[in-house]
């Protein structure tokens, strides 16, 4: 099942294709590559027209050609959302637009469950997933990812959006190790994201690989569910994995709690030809009474 964050007033996918994508965030447009974006389109004048182009080295990495003045940081809204953004030097911005529709799917759980909702957001990143948990009012929101930096970003997110006052819990640490030690705590959680990378280190040399341990987490996440859980999500970007493989686990690990599973991509509008650009997979299991999205 495909799920398009069509909602955006402040990103626009302008083009797409030759293994790049034209993006306009506010009134910024970057021009960056994407691997999905393998057909062919016309590299005419509104290409041409940008801020910054991110060009890959032949020795790995990259770096921003810089056509215009851009400001180091500047903002952009979802909805009553705020989100810093930011040229990074490895080609990310901060935010992932496309995973606006699973912060909807989240938003609207939480709104609907009528209850108290602790909420677990492992490798959180810059908190997107965090704050929009957060604006539903969920009742604790922790946010655990390895990365200092990320952080310290999704901090300055959370000020940007007025969420000061909710029940926040910002931990750095190796995810697996910490849903370990929660286990052993006792603590217990209603919703758990994770948005695990293809490939990482943690803050003392942890390995982490999706597909050999992606499976063994969240059967470790199962330990820490509470009795009475509402949703788990899991989003990747790794190359090759299929959806259809991560509906197969979720199936294993929720085999004997009753809920729906529905798994499938995530995807932008692109403006130009009225195509999508297709930007990984999701998989959710959810108690069968859901509001769905």
């Amino acid at each position: 099942m495909l799920k398009i964050s069509k909602d955006w007033k402040d990103y626009q996918i302008i083009d797409a294709g030759n293994g790049e994508k034209l993006e306009k965030w506010d009134n910024i447009i970057l021009r960056r590559p994407d691997p999905q974006a393998i057909w062919k389109t016309e590299f005419d004048k509104i290409w041409k027209n940008n801020h910054a182009h991110y060009i890959r080295s032949n020795k790995g990495g990259g770096y921003w050609d810089f056509q215009k003045k851009v400001p180091e940081k500047w903002f952009i809204q979802y909805k009553n959302l705020t989100f810093k953004v930011s040229p990074t030097n490895f080609k990310h911005t901060g935010l992932f637009p496309e995973q606006a529709v699973n912060w909807d799917f989240m938003i609207d759980k939480i709104k609907n469950a009528k209850r108290p909702i602790k909420v677990l957001n492992l490798f959180a990143y810059t908190g997107a997933a965090t704050l929009a948990c957060a604006s539903a009012n969920a009742e604790e929101v922790v946010h655990v990812d390895a990365s200092k930096g990320m952080v310290e970003w999704a901090k300055e997110n959370v000020k940007l959006s007025h969420l000061e006052n909710k029940k926040i819990r910002f931990i750095v640490d190796d995810c697996v190790k910490f849903v370990k030690r929660e286990a052993r705590r006792g603590r217990k959680y209603d919703a758990i994201i994770m948005d695990p990378p293809s490939y990482g280190r943690g803050p003392n040399g942890e390995v982490w690989k999706f597909e050999d341990n992606i499976y063994y987490l969240i059967k470790e996440c199962m330990t820490i569910l509470s009795d009475t859980p509402l949703f788990f999500t899991i989003n990747s970007y790794t190359t090759g994995f299929s959806s259809i493989a991560l509906e197969n686990i979720l199936k294993k690990a929720f085999k004997e709690i009753e809920g729906k599973i529905t798994a499938g991509e995530v995807g932008l509008p692109i403006k130009k030809d009225n195509l999508v650009l297709p930007c990984g997979i999701y998989g959710r299991w959810e108690t069968s009474d859901a509001y769905h999205i």
